[in-house]
């Protein structure tokens, strides 16, 4: 086979335009519509935890400049825009509720570093708004409302990059080409690795919410519960009303990046086992999940584990993904290092490592006004999402599920459709009609 000179993201693109769309590598052209040198104004949404990388990756960009922080919390928004001035020399305004900043005529673009809960509501109000989006994962808490996010990017042409940054890093954009060109054969098999340490949480019971924080607004489209410790401010995660467990957490990575590398959508046969077998904590999500999606027309299948505390690392892997075919597998560490293995022996073949600015290439489809310019489209954040949601419902019903891609719903399964989407807390609603 002709070699691909690996560094030409044009020959990327060549090579991937008569595959499906969705789930290939996008247009990547940094081709400028309109005022290149325009200052994009940013809003960043939870600037706690993930939004304090969305205001780094954002004030590196050429004329961008952080504006607005908002955040319920205004002990955290407030310290956050001390630091802010400190290090940047420039006053940013603290907004606690969102629907405020999307009032403000001068802010071009919103990133979403909020609770799972808040991810996609936050997007469609954004969309509605006539402002640009960059969501944090997973791009949406339920497979539903997801769809709702596709609707309103698709509807008010918004760009909404994913934030998945491996679909910005060059190493791994050069392997999935290796991928599509069967370099390691016939590619049946991905293998999803989230082997994070994950401790004890314990149970903080219930208290008065504290002054500064906004728990109404929190809480937004969930349940509102008694206020705790137990959720605010990063264990939401362990928790099925806002968050996902790891699958939905660290995993929609690794999620976003089987289905890219098998060039497959949603599939119509999955199961998953797990638990809790360390801690009497207060998790609702498992520890441990092993879940099995299975492409029965496509005769390919991905597998998925998440790992709590300490293990072994698959071939240097502990975080990343393997993929398997008739000539070799291939290795993903991290989200910039891929390595390959041939034959019968593994001998090592091709591999890299560069990453990529994801944050770039989002302002640059901004100012280009073209959406297909984003490295994490909408549509890839809805089905890497959808992924997880799958494995996390095949785990709640404790059986095997057969379910209709293109329908996105379960086959005669009332019981797993109920997951499919939630009440939603008045007027925190996403909309049937976005």
């Amino acid at each position: 086979m002709e070699e691909k000179n690996q560094d030409s993201r044009r020959g990327f693109i060549k090579k991937s335009a008569a595959a499906t769309a969705l789930l290939t590598i996008p247009n990547i052209i940094p081709a400028h519509a309109f005022g290149a040198n325009d200052r994009v104004n940013a809003a960043v949404m939870g600037v706690n935890g993930r939004g304090e990388n969305h205001i780094e990756g954002l004030m590196k960009q050429p004329n961008v400049e952080v504006t607005t922080f908002v955040d319920p919390d205004l002990n955290v928004a407030n310290a956050k825009a001390k630091e802010f001035e400190t290090k940047y020399g420039k006053k940013v305004k603290v907004v606690q509720d969102m629907r405020k900043a999307f009032e403000d005529k001068d802010l071009h673009v919103v990133t979403v570093a909020t609770p799972n809960h808040w991810h996609t509501l936050a997007t469609i109000w954004a969309c509605q708004a006539g402002k640009d989006v960059y969501v944090e994962k997973p791009g949406s808490h339920n497979i539903w409302e997801g769809r709702k996010m596709v609707e309103a990017a698709h509807k008010y042409n918004r760009v909404v990059q994913h934030g998945v940054q491996l679909r910005s890093s060059v190493a791994i954009q050069e392997a999935i080409q290796l991928l599509r060109d069967g370099y390691i054969g016939n590619v049946y098999m991905a293998r999803g690795l989230v082997f994070r340490k994950r401790g004890d949480i314990g149970n903080k019971g219930t208290e008065p919410v504290p002054a500064g924080l906004d728990y109404d607004l929190w809480t937004g489209p969930a349940p509102k519960r008694p206020f705790t410790k137990n959720i605010v401010h990063y264990n939401w995660h362990w928790h099925w009303d806002y968050g996902n467990g790891d699958v939905g957490n660290q995993g929609i990575h690794e999620t976003d990046l089987c289905m890219w590398g098998l060039n497959v959508g949603l599939p119509s046969k999955i199961t998953a086992m797990g638990g809790k077998f360390l801690f009497d904590d207060c998790k609702e999500t498992p520890e441990l999940l092993s879940s099995v999606y299975h492409y029965p027309d496509e005769k390919k299948i991905i597998q998925f584990e998440v790992r709590p505390w300490y293990t072994n690392a698959e071939d240097g892997s502990s975080v990343g993904n393997i993929f398997y075919g008739d000539k070799g597998y291939m290795v993903i560490k991290g989200y910039d290092t891929y390595e390959t293995y041939l034959g019968d022996k593994k001998e090592p073949g091709k591999k890299g490592k560069e990453g990529g600015d994801h944050y770039k290439n989002f302002i640059e489809a901004v100012r280009a006004r073209d959406p297909k310019m984003a490295n994490g489209q909408v549509e890839s954040a809805h089905l890497s999402s959808a992924l997880a949601h799958l494995g996390n419902i095949a785990y709640r019903t404790g059986r095997v599920l057969t379910f209709d891609p293109k329908k996105e719903k379960f086959v005669n399964d009332p019981e797993a459709d109920k997951y499919l989407s939630r009440e939603y807390r008045a007027p925190f609603i996403v909309p049937k009609n976005v």
